[in-house]
């Protein structure tokens, strides 16, 4: 490495956070743009470590050190071209990526990991800046179409890899804009929407086709697809949410988060809200927080976006409850080094101010005469395990149950499958045993021609695999096209198979 010394001299150091009094304000991005020697110090503490597990700990199997050591040496053009070597979209990961790379760094066994997030959001930033990013066309056409239907993460990474290989690739998008839910999905104060446009504009000029408001199944049929293009791949995510199913839950103040957070980015964008993220009408209006009580139910990532959208609106009290126990706040000996963490994480929204239980169960939303939500009545669950199956099980603490006032409860339990009608019906793909598109790697079993990648396939998970599952994808169709593929493989090693499986 470039500095052999250096994760003993400097400690790790992440971007400064805009104050709380002054982000609680505005949509802007809460992290600070990163400084150059900030970066390179930070870059120096990539130690040799010899098994760089970190390579396996990225679903993207990106090569850390190698770009560490190029910013360390102040060479942004090698370190940038290391980087998008394997990852499409580093602008997004670099901002929003919990960084399961740091998990399994081998400096993390005793001392606080190599910033691996922030340096890829380094590079990327200066690589902008320096005008590395530009339009890479392919040096000839195949003549092959491919459509890619759903323009998140995944559909965005297999239409850019596609295109490189010389298809014809029309990214296709029922929203009035490409991004899915980086788009209509992310706070604009972890991800601004500006990122996802200057990433659009190359991807454009590269001569990928952005067709948006077309909700393919209705406005094109599933025939239609099938008939003009040579390959369809389906990234449409997993979009159909899980519901608490109790008594009250039609009472008016009861929303999933995604309708809640969609809504607020389209005011961000000076879009008035009047479809959500799927381009269906919006059922409630207006959804806002301002001057209630709020009460967010799940305890993940999408949970806490609404408690940092609840903040800016000015809620009056912002609860969040979870079902589980509390994670431990260090390292469980269940998920030893290099494996990923169950641990109690806090989030930059948890700080602007939040009250946070775990081991809640929901028992009814609790509303007035006119059908207004007034209360969540909750109860506390103790978990215990199960001495002859070892899983966890949970029983009510008796006494405990409690009613916290609430005027806009929002669900953020997460998402179950993809939306199973329209389409994917059309198309009669198999579905798995949890509700996702069956098939043999990332090729539809009922058709040849149909490939699925991202949320729709493997269920619910990360933007960074997101973009792996359409690399992949991308791959497997380049290979039914052409017999054979030169876009680039991941490499999975068994150094690590904690983190090699698909």
């Amino acid at each position: 490495m470039g500095k052999p010394t250096g994760f003993i001299e400097f400690e790790r150091e992440l971007p400064k956070k805009r104050a709380v009094e002054e982000r609680l304000h505005d949509y802007k991005e809460i992290e600070t743009m990163p400084v150059e020697s900030h970066s390179k110090q930070q870059a120096a503490r990539c130690m040799d470590c010899g098994i760089p597990f970190c390579h396996n700990g990225c679903p993207l199997g990106n090569i850390i050190p190698e770009f560490n050591d190029a910013v360390y040496d102040g060479n942004w053009g090698l370190a940038y071209e290391i980087l998008i070597s394997t990852n499409n979209f580093p602008e997004f990961t670099g901002r929003i990526c919990p960084a399961p790379c740091e998990a399994s760094c081998v400096l993390g066994i005793n001392k606080p990991p190599v910033a691996i997030e922030f340096i890829e959001k380094s590079i990327v930033e200066k690589a902008f800046e320096l005008n590395l990013v530009k339009p890479r066309l392919p040096k000839k056409r195949t003549g092959k179409k491919v459509a890619v239907v759903g323009s998140g993460p995944a559909g965005m990474a297999a239409a850019n890899q596609l295109n490189q290989a010389g298809h014809t690739v029309s990214l296709l998008e029922r929203a009035d804009k490409i991004g899915g839910l980086l788009r209509y999905g992310i706070p604009d104060f972890k991800l601004e929407k500006k990122v996802i446009d200057r990433r659009l504009a190359v991807m454009q000029e590269e001569g990928i086709e952005f067709i948006t408001n077309v909700n393919v199944g209705v406005d094109i049929t599933a025939d239609e697809l099938l008939n003009d293009y040579d390959a369809v791949v389906l990234t449409m995510g997993s979009t159909v949410p899980r519901d608490l199913n109790i008594e009250g839950r039609n009472l008016k103040g009861v929303h999933f988060a995604m309708e809640f957070l969609s809504q607020q980015n389209k005011r961000v964008a000076d879009i008035f809200p009047e479809v959500d993220h799927q381009g269906a009408k919006y059922k409630n209006g207006q959804l806002l927080a301002t001057g209630k009580n709020v009460v967010v139910i799940g305890g993940g990532d999408t949970g806490s976006d609404c408690v940092g959208t609840s903040n800016r609106h000015g809620a009056k009290s912002v609860t969040q409850i979870e079902l589980m126990p509390v994670p431990p706040k260090d390292r469980d000996t269940s998920t030893p080094w290099p494996n990923w963490p169950m641990m109690l994480r806090t989030s930059t929204s948890h700080e602007e101010g939040c009250e946070r239980h775990w081991s809640i169960n929901t028992k009814s939303f609790v509303g007035d005469e006119n059908g207004n939500l007034t209360g969540l009545k909750i109860v506390e669950l103790d978990w215990q395990k199960d001495p002859e199956t070892g899983r966890m099980q949970m029983k009510e603490v008796a006494g405990s149950e409690q009613t916290l006032p609430c005027e806009l409860a929002l669900l953020a339990a997460g998402f179950l499958h993809p939306q199973q009608t329209g389409l994917l019906k059309d198309l009669e793909v198999e579905f798995d045993e949890r509700g996702n598109i069956k098939v043999n790697g990332y090729q539809s079993t009922t058709n040849e021609k149909v490939f699925a990648a991202g949320d729709c396939r493997r269920g619910q998970s990360l933007v960074v695999w997101a973009i792996s599952e359409g690399r992949e994808a991308a791959r497997a169709v380049d290979e039914y096209l052409m017999g054979e593929s030169f876009l680039e493989a991941k490499a999975v090693s068994m150094l690590n198979p904690v983190f090699a499986h698909a």
